[in-house]
């Protein structure tokens, strides 16, 4: 796996969801791109397992990282159910690296997937505003205008139709029942 190169191929930028971490050179797949670090808490210690903020990144079910310090700019790649980085765990080591899964572009914003316990205690409750669900949300909601549209036409054209039979009936009857001095013929 290739190293983290010496000049630094990201910056932070403002992202549709907040601040974010943007390629500001090719980044190649497999290359790591940055490590996010920070103090590591025990929660075995009953003031580390208080601690609350949204940086905290698991190791495993003792060790966490709490990336909250300044100097970690990894804690700015934001999530996405279709990423173009992950994170490479190292819980013995205690240290985290992200890496490229994909080639990723100039411009592009860094991102890769939280996982399944943040997803459903931060992300789902307010609605996952990456990319990939941004793209689907709009999809759904052209398709749903569109059957929308389909059902009024149809309901327009049904009720068109049933003025015109009831304009032919009236006409029908009127030929078919004529009436001679008012009074209906037999």
């Amino acid at each position: 796996m290739p190293v983290i190169s010496s000049s630094k191929p990201y910056r932070v930028g403002r992202s549709k969801t907040g601040l974010g971490l943007f390629a500001t050179k090719p980044i190649k797949k497999g290359t790591r791109i940055i490590r996010y670090f920070g103090p590591i808490l025990d929660s075995r210690i009953p003031e580390h397992d208080e601690i609350e903020n949204k940086y905290l990144f698991e190791l495993n079910g003792r060790w966490t990282i709490d990336g909250s310090v300044r100097k970690n700019v990894a804690r700015y790649i934001n999530h996405s159910c279709r990423p173009n980085a992950e994170s490479d765990v190292r819980p013995r080591e205690r240290k985290v690296f992200i890496r490229a899964i994909k080639n990723i572009e100039p411009g592009d914003e860094i991102n890769y997937d939280y996982g399944t316990d943040y997803f459903k205690a931060y992300l789902k409750p307010i609605g996952c505003k990456c990319e990939s669900c941004e793209k689907k949300r709009k999809k759904l909601r052209a398709e749903a205008r569109a059957e929308r549209a389909k059902v009024k036409a149809r309901a327009e054209r049904k009720t068109r139709q049933a003025g015109a039979k009831a304009g032919a009936k009236k006409k029908l009857n009127g030929h078919a029942i004529g009436k001679a001095n008012g009074r209906a013929r037999a």
